[in-house]
C-alpha cells in the first residue's frame, strides 16, 4: 500500500516546525510519524506538502494512493479502517478528512465525495505545537512497543542501576555509573547512543541514534532526545528532533527543540507562570498570543536556532527558524525567525550570515548544507519577512 501523507491546514498552527519540515516529518515518541505508518506494515510512505518543502520531501505517486493526513498518529485500528476502504472512499471523523483511497493516478489529494466512511474509533492528532510534548508519554510507549516486540535488549554493566522491565538497549549503546528508572515508562536507547557516568534518568525516555547524554545530567520523562543530539543538566518532558544540543548545566521543560538547535550555557526556560495561570503561546495562523489551557508549557524552537550563555526564556516562548538570541533579560515571548538580539532588541539577521553559521553547523554532522537546503532556508526568509516588520 502506498501512503502518501498529506499536510492541511494543521500545518500552519504547528510553524516555526513546519517551516522546515511537512507534518508528518515531525517526531513523536520515538519515530516520526511518517515511520510509524511504515512500522505498521506501509510499502512506503511520502510527502505531499507545500510547495517550498517538495524538493526536499517529494511524494511518490502510484496508480493507486491511499492519503492520510499528515498530523495523525498512526495505531492498529486506524490503520485496519485504512486499509479496508473501498476504491474513492473516503473515511472521515466529524467532517475531518483522515484518509481517502484514489485509483485515478492523479498528482493530487482528491476532493471528499459522496463515497464516505465514519470512523468511530479514537485518534491521536499532533494539532499544535504543544502537543507534540504532551502526547510524548504516550506515542513513546506505542513506538517502544513496536520497537522491542519480540526482540532482546542488550545488558548494562553492573556499574548501573536499573529499576523496573520497560528497558532495551540497542548493542551498540553504552551507559556507565548511571540510574535508570524504567519503573515509571519504558525507556529505550538506541544505535551507538551514550549515557555518560552519573546521570539519573527516569522514563518514558527515549535517546535516539548517536545523541549522548553528559555526565550528571537529571531528566524526567516524558522526554525523547533525537538523534545526533547531547544533552546535559535539567531536562523534564521535553521532544528534541534531532542534531541539536542542550549540552550544559540549565533547566529546559515541556519544549520542543528543531534541529540544528544548540543552547549556550545555563540556559533556562520557566514553564510555568507566577500566579500558575494557564500558559499562552504565540499562533502562526492567527498571528496572536492563544490559550493553551496547560499550566506547564515552556520553548518551542524552530530549526537552526540558537541562543548564548544565560539565555532566559519566559513560559511561553516561540522561537522562529534561525534566530540567535543573546543578552540579559528575558527575550520577548514571540523571537521571528531570522532575528538577532533580545531583550534590548531585536535586528534582522542577515541572509547570508544565518546560511553560513547552518552550514558550518551541519558539516560538525558531517551532513551537507546543499542547495536545496539553502533554497528552502532563503524561501523561509523571504516568507517570514512581515514577522520582523
Amino acid at each position: 500500500m502506498n501512503l502518501i501523507l498529506f499536510d492541511d491546514e494543521r500545518r500552519s498552527h504547528l510553524l516555526p516546525l513546519t517551516y522546515t519540515r511537512p507534518v508528518s516529518d515531525l517526531r513523536l515518541g520515538i519515530l516520526t510519524l511518517r515511520e510509524k505508518w511504515l512500522q505498521l506494515g506501509a510499502d512506503q510512505a511520502s510527502f505531499l506538502t507545500v510547495e517550498p518543502l517538495r524538493e526536499k520531501f517529494p511524494a511518490i505517486f502510484e496508480q493507486e494512493n491511499v492519503y492520510i493526513a499528515g498530523s495523525l498518529h498512526a495505531d492498529e485500528a486506524l490503520f485496519e479502517a485504512i486499509r479496508a476502504l473501498r476504491p474513492n472512499q473516503s473515511l472521515v471523523k466529524n467532517g475531518q478528512l483522515l484518509a481517502i483511497r484514489d485509483i485515478s493516478g492523479s498528482h493530487a489529494l482528491p476532493p471528499i465525495g459522496e463515497n464516505t466512511l465514519e470512523y468511530h474509533g479514537e485518534i491521536m492528532q499532533v494539532r499544535h505545537t504543544w502537543d507534540l510534548f504532551s502526547l510524548n508519554a504516550k506515542a513513546l510507549a506505542w513506538d517502544f512497543d513496536r520497537l522491542t516486540r519480540g526482540r532482546k535488549s542488550a545488558r548494562p554493566d553492573g556499574t548501573n542501576t536499573v529499576l523496573g522491565e520497560q528497558f532495551f538497549m540497542e548493542e551498540s549503546a553504552q551507559v556507565s555509573c548511571s540510574i535508570i528508572n524504567a519503573a515509571q515508562g519504558p525507556v529505550y536507547l538506541g544505535h551507538h547512543s551514550e549515557i555518560w557516568e552519573g546521570s539519573a534518568i527516569r522514563g518514558p525516555f527515549a535517546l535516539l541514534d548517536h545523541a549522548s547524554v553528559k555526565m550528571g545530567a537529571k531528566i524526567y520523562g516524558a522526554t525523547t532526545v533525537g538523534p545526533h543530539s547531547r544533552v546535559g543538566g535539567e531536562i523534564s518532558n521535553v521532544l528534541i528532533q534531532g542534531y541539536s544540543n542542550k549540552g550544559h548545566d540549565g533547566f529546559l521543560g515541556n519544549s520542543v527543540l528543531g534541529e540544528w538547535c544548540n543552547l549556550g550555557a545555563d540556559t533556562n526556560n520557566s514553564n510555568l507562570k507566577n500566579n500558575y495561570a494557564p500558559v499562552k503561546l504565540y499562533n502562526y495562523a492567527s498571528r496572536s498570543m492563544e490559550a493553551t489551557g496547560l499550566q506547564f508549557c515552556g520553548l518551542i524552537m524552530g530549526d537552526h536556532s540558537k541562543c548564548g550563555i544565560n539565555t532566559m526564556f519566559n513560559t511561553g516562548t516561540v522561537v522562529g527558524v534561525s534566530a540567535n538570541i543573546f543578552g540579559e533579560g528575558f527575550p520577548p515571548n514571540f523571537i521571528p525567525s531570522f532575528t538577532w538580539g533580545g531583550k534590548t532588541g531585536l535586528t534582522e539577521y542577515q541572509f547570508d550570515k544565518a546560511a553560513e553559521t547552518a552550514e558550518r553547523m551541519m558539516a560538525r554532522r558531517n551532513v551537507l548544507f546543499d542547495d536545496t537546503e539553502r533554497r528552502l532556508l532563503q524561501h523561509i526568509f523571504n516568507e517570514t519577512a512581515s514577522e520582523r516588520n
